[in-house]
């Protein structure tokens, strides 16, 4: 080999380590500092476990309990057999609903009757426990959308 092929082969093997180099470098930060995975985009945004004035068992007091799930893209979601449930494992399960764009959803205790931005879980009793639970959505692939936890035994600031 010449010894300006010789040069030119080490100026080649140079570029290419340093080509691989930044390469690694541009990478590696991104996926090292987003250490937290991403949001949801349908999350539980709000619950109100403890329903406000006395719990007898109202309706009213039963339609003070719920938890809200927004969706924060533009584009509509299709929540047909997608679940929320608790701790204990009470369900709902989200029957022919759609929830639009940038828009939030009620689910109440209660009884009543379904409307674009309230649905009623049509319970008699709390499900939210006051002390602790949790709240899990999963999608109608039963895949793990969000959970959002509260009392003494909630991890990552009530946020899972």
């Amino acid at each position: 080999m010449s010894a300006s092929a010789n040069v030119t082969a080490r100026r080649l093997t140079a570029a290419a380590l340093t080509a691989g180099a930044l390469v690694g470098a541009l990478t590696v930060p991104a996926s090292a500092a987003d250490h937290r995975a991403p949001r949801p985009d349908v999350q539980i945004s709000r619950v109100q476990y403890d329903s406000p004035g006395p719990e007898d068992r109202s309706n009213r007091s039963l339609n003070a309990e719920w938890v809200e799930i927004t969706n924060t893209t533009r584009r509509e979601v299709n929540l047909d057999h997608w679940t929320l449930s608790n701790k204990g494992g009470q369900t709902y399960t989200f029957h022919h609903y759609r929830l639009a764009g940038r828009a939030t959803v009620r689910i109440h205790t209660g009884i009543g009757m379904d409307r674009g931005t309230d649905l009623f879980q049509d319970r008699r009793n709390y499900v939210w426990d006051n002390y602790s639970d949790t709240a899990t959505l999963r999608n109608d692939h039963s895949r793990l959308v969000d959970v959002v936890s509260w009392g003494p035994h909630r991890r990552h600031g009530g946020r899972h």
